[in-house]
Parts: C-alpha cells; structure tokens; sequence
C-alpha cells in the first residue's frame, strides 16, 4: 500500500490541554507519512502556542479571529500538503492504527468523499457515540446516530455507506476539497459538516463508516454541554441547513414545522425550566435568518485571513 501524506487539522480555542492530549494520542499513530496542523481559533485566554515545546512536530497557526469550526479547518486546508486531510476535534483521543485503515479505504474506494470512524465517548470507552447516521427526517430535520449509546460489542465492525459523518473524526481527499470546495462558514458551528456532505454527494461522491477503527470523543469540551451559546448555533443552524439544501414541498414542510411546532415547543420548555437565556437564543436564532441570505458568506472569512497567516 502507499503512504501517502495525510494531514490531521486540529482546532483549538481555549482548551490547549484538552489539545495536548490528543497530540499525545497522535504520537503513537503508525503510519509512517502524517503531518498536524494546530489551528489556534484566537483564544482569548490559553493559547496552544505553547504547545510547540512538547510537540515540536506539530505546524501552529494563530488566527487571529475566531471564524468557527467552519473557518479554522478552512484555515488548516489552506496550510495542507497532504493528499488526504483528516478533521480531527482536539477533544478526541485515537488509536496507533487509525491512519492506516482509514488511508486504506479511500485509496480502494474512490466514490468515498468523506470516511468516519467508529466513534466512542472518552469517559465511557465502551459506548458507542457514533457508528453511522440515519439522515435529516424530511418533517422534523432531526437525524440519529446509528448505535449512540450501546455498549461495543463489535456488532457495529463493519463498513458501509451512511447518509452523514460527524465532524470529530472525518478524512477526505484533498482533490475533492479543490473540486467540492471548502466548509461554508455560515454555520460557524454545528451543521458545517452536514452542509458540507450535501455538496459532496451532489457532486457524485458518498459518505463511509469504516467501522473497524474508532476514535474516542469528549463530547462538547469547549461549548459546554448545556450551554445557551450551543442552544443558539443549533437552532439557527438547522435552520440554515434548511434553507441552503431543501427546495419546494420540502422546503416549505421542513420550515414550517421549524417555525411552528419545533421553536415554540423548544422555547416554552425552557422558559418553564426559567432557563431564559436558552428562550432567548431561540429567538435570536429566528432573528439571525430572517436577517441573513442563506447563501452569502461571513465579510470576514478563512480565504482572507489565512494569506496573511504563516506556521510556527
């Protein structure tokens, strides 16, 4: 088999430990031709700067605007040399043998644009998080992850097509990137990746679950798990998703069971807990996408800033 070069991007906003761990996970890695890209996302505390003491192997980029989840892999694929770039959350930890099998399958699968492991949670390492996914309900925009929440028995070692990946663990031929284009940066964070295998499979290429690797995940390390700032991205996002990827009964279902049913229910069942901050973030959601064409990018995007840009 060829080694080719594959290049691991990692986001990191004020969680330089938290990255830490993962690069101490990527040293292990036995496949031979891999290089790492940190993004720092402009934190505003802690800074992975640092980081290039213990893990000199690493290339440091320090943005200096935070342009989301979106952005900042946009700004790691500019600084790419690889054939294949693997998106990797820094709150991820992997196995020595990931690259290889992964490498494996898209150099024997070329309608594959995007391969995801099997995902576990960290803290539970025998629980599956994610093993595929059942694509958006055409009435409610909702998906599910095949096997979330059982034990790993091995009954989930296969590989398959699946309607969606999960944006902590992806790998994709760079050509692709070049032909399909880079994440909009609309989302900022949530949905980028799922707007993102639209495209690709609108352009002939499909979604892989490759089962026999895993990667192991600490679900929302940097945004909190219940956090208002989360309540918001999710709620304009799918949204936005809506907007950008259905068209006609769709469309105009899919809206208005957002708009009608999903927001006031999701509104009153945190006003009822006196969780307002949430309420609030449900409208501003609302507000945002009546304000913003679906199609138009941030003024400041990742294009711009990563020219002005170099590695450490």
């Amino acid at each position: 088999m060829k080694t080719p070069l594959v290049s691991i991007i990692t986001i990191n906003y004020n969680t330089p430990a938290v990255t830490g761990a993962l690069l101490q996970s990527l040293s292990l890695i036995t496949y031979p031709n891999w290089e790492v890209i940190v993004v720092d996302n402009a934190s505003p505390q802690y800074s992975s700067a640092e980081l290039k003491k213990d893990f000199p192997f690493i290339k440091h980029i320090s943005s200096p605007v935070n342009t989301g989840f979106a952005g900042g892999n946009n700004i790691g694929l500019h600084f790419a040399k690889g054939e294949y770039a693997f998106l990797l959350n820094n709150d991820t930890e992997v196995t020595p043998d990931l690259l290889t099998i992964l490498v494996a399958h898209l150099q024997q699968h070329p309608e594959c644009g995007i391969a995801c492991p099997k995902i576990k949670y960290f803290s539970l390492p025998d629980t599956i998080q994610y093993a595929g996914a059942v694509g958006l309900h055409p009435l409610t925009s909702r998906s599910y992850d095949i096997g979330a929440l059982q034990k790993d028995n091995g009954q989930f070692n296969d590989i398959r097509k699946t309607d969606l990946p999960m944006g902590a663990a992806m790998m994709i031929p760079v050509s692709l990137v070049k032909k399909v284009g880079v994440m909009s940066e609309m989302f900022f964070l949530y949905y980028e990746e799922l707007d993102w295998s639209a495209r690709f499979k609108k352009a002939g290429y499909e979604v892989h679950y490759v089962g026999t690797t895993q990667v192991f995940h600490k679900e929302s390390v940097s945004t909190g798990k219940n956090s208002a700032f989360k309540t918001f991205y999710l709620f304009r996002n799918r949204l936005l998703y809506i907007r950008r990827n259905y068209r006609g009964w769709r469309w105009l279902i899919a809206t208005s069971f957002f708009v009608l049913i999903s927001t006031p229910v999701h509104f009153l069942k945190h006003a009822v807990k006196s969780e307002w901050g949430h309420s609030k973030s449900i409208i501003r959601a609302l507000r945002w996408n009546i304000k913003h064409d679906p199609f138009t990018e941030p003024a400041i995007h990742s294009s711009s800033v990563a020219t002005q840009l170099s590695t450490d």
